[in-house]
């Protein structure tokens, strides 16, 4: 008879095709049942939080919602940090766990369902006459509130006999929010004879537009109102009309295009939280620009937003359009008076600088060139994360995953590289990792070499520091020996786990990459960069940073 583990695999394998993580005691009869024929594909990791982050990564970049699995106790401990940047990030997945048995917390055993809490994941456990439904309730909730959350399999449960796995109900998902009330309908209103009377408008979209499928109907609302279009980190894509977008917001975003962003006397924000680095700290809108949030969040989530409709990002853009059309409006031409290919621009730095190594905005120029146009970035947190952002362009935003950026964490970088290949199997996967989040997340540098295989880039900015903080507190004088680390080899990490590493010195050494562009995918090996770059350059997000804390 199928046990209670086998409840949970076959109920959980009708709603995910993917399962990412590590066997232990706890969670090997699950693991038993899923390989035995539920459809579901099991990816193994070498640490925890690889499976949790795998998970969280085949989300964003567009494989649906995805499990992670471990073992009870220490396996389950491992998983926190990845846990509470999925939280954080908003990001449903199931984590499957073992757990203490009914009868009471062994010796080993520690508060899973309090450890949970603490990072915001709820937890649901199954019995031995309920698993399939309670597994079909946490996939629900995951999927309705955007959230992980923790399937945990008492231990002496575990393999007994449960009976034929019954039918369980497809788990629902609300619908758009709509525009509801009198006070929503009057803001359209209102809002729609602010764009249409603008001379200088501007969209501003996040990961939330992308997420309602707002696209087309933003596009739309940019062509009838003339508005540039800007971004979030990740929500870059979003709009159609590239000519006329801006390309990120924020720290991230070209001088030029900021300077424009200032000019806005009307800017509406769809789908994105207005975070301290999207708004410059306060400065990325100028002070006489009228702003109108449209979001799901109860309220208004920045102090600068004037007015605040709260719907679904796409019945708002639809509904824009139709009232600009009854008020007989006309694009304001702003769009097409400025040069914003021109705005869009980076500086290129210097190839090296004064002490001989790479200058990153040379080297990341030069990659952002060379890399396969079907990609998808995936990045780890650090100092380097803003390279990535200005110099590699990606087409929509679920080709550029910033795992750990929610939860301002580092060393999550190369299990995202298995979780984005196994949503992804046709694209090339980049991973942009610094070498102090590359050492900490080392375990599954094997994971991402053996899942990508030739599909698979690692670009390591190895500046031989923690270099987020020797820009803001080295500068501030205090030791500088806690923030530095030894130089590593990371071109021979990578080749003892079968990938090809090259140490990149000069300029001239990128042309590797060149060529393996070049080279049909099943006669290349996973490609590891290790990128030798100096620390005396400062990311302008990063200078922004150390001017607000100084």
């Amino acid at each position: 008879m199928p046990s209670v583990s086998a409840h949970v695999a076959h109920t959980l394998a009708l709603h995910v095709s993917h399962v990412f993580g590590v066997m232990g005691n706890g969670n090997a009869h699950f693991l038993d049942a899923i390989e035995r024929g539920t459809g579901a594909a099991f990816t193994a990791v070498r640490h925890e939080a690889g499976g949790v982050v795998a998970a969280d990564a085949f989300h964003r970049a567009g494989g649906g919602i995805a499990a992670a699995t471990a073992t009870y106790g220490a396996g389950f401990t491992n998983t926190l940090t990845a846990l509470a940047e999925a939280v954080q990030a908003h990001v449903p997945l199931v984590l499957v766990v073992g757990d203490e048995p009914t009868s009471g917390p062994r010796p080993w055993d520690v508060d899973q369902i309090a450890l949970a809490s603490a990072v915001g994941a709820r937890t649901y456990t199954v019995g031995r006459a309920d698993a399939a439904a309670t597994t079909a309730i946490a996939v629900e909730h995951a999927l309705s509130y955007n959230v992980p959350t923790v399937l945990a399999i008492p231990y002496d449960v575990a393999k007994l006999d449960a009976g034929p796995v019954p039918e369980a109900p497809a788990p629902l998902r609300p619908a758009p929010l709509p525009i509801t009330g009198a006070f929503a309908s009057a803001a359209i209103d209102e809002l729609a004879s602010a764009l249409a009377a603008a001379k200088r408008p501007l969209l501003l979209a996040g990961r939330g537009a992308w997420l309602a499928d707002a696209g087309a109907d933003l596009g739309r609302l940019a062509d009838a109102t003339g508005a540039l279009t800007v971004s979030t980190a990740l929500g870059r894509g979003v709009f159609p009309r590239v000519e006329f977008d801006l390309g990120v917001a924020g720290g991230f975003g070209a001088e030029g295009a900021m300077e424009l962003v200032r000019e806005a006397d009307v800017a509406v924000v769809f789908g994105a939280s207005l975070n301290q680095f999207t708004m410059r700290f306060g400065a990325l809108f100028a002070p006489g620009t009228h702003i109108v949030q449209v979001d799901t969040a109860p309220a208004a989530t920045h102090p600068h937003v004037g007015g605040f409709i709260r719907a679904d990002a796409a019945i708002v853009a639809r509904a824009l359009v139709e009232q600009l059309a009854v008020l007989g409006s006309t694009p304001s031409g702003w769009r097409e008076s400025v040069a914003v290919p021109a705005a869009r621009g980076y500086e290129l730095g210097e190839g090296t600088v004064g002490d001989g190594r790479l200058d990153p905005r040379t080297a990341a120029a030069r990659i952002g060139e060379l890399l396969p146009d079907d990609r998808v970035v995936v990045s780890d947190g650090g100092h380097f994360i803003g390279w990535a952002n200005m110099y590699w362009p990606v087409s929509s935003p679920d080709r550029m995953i910033m795992v750990g950026t929610a939860y301002q964490s580092i060393g999550l970088g190369f299990p995202s590289v298995a979780g984005a290949a196994q949503a992804r199997p046709g694209s090339t996967i980049v991973l942009t990792t610094g070498d102090g989040g590359g050492l900490m997340a080392l375990s599954d540098l094997e994971t991402a070499v053996r899942v990508a295989g030739g599909r698979g880039l690692a670009v390591v900015w190895n500046d031989a520091a923690y270099g987020a903080e020797v820009n803001l507190y080295g500068l501030q004088g205090l030791a500088k020996a806690p923030m530095l680390i030894p130089e590593v080899d990371f071109a021979g990490l990578a080749a003892a786990v079968g990938a090809e590493g090259v140490a990149v010195r000069s300029m001239a050494d990128l042309e590797r990459l060149a060529s393996w562009a070049a080279t049909p995918v099943d006669e290349r090996r996973f490609l590891l960069l290790d990128l030798r770059i100096s620390p005396d350059v400062v990311a302008p997000y990063q200078q922004e940073i150390v001017r607000v804390n100084s």
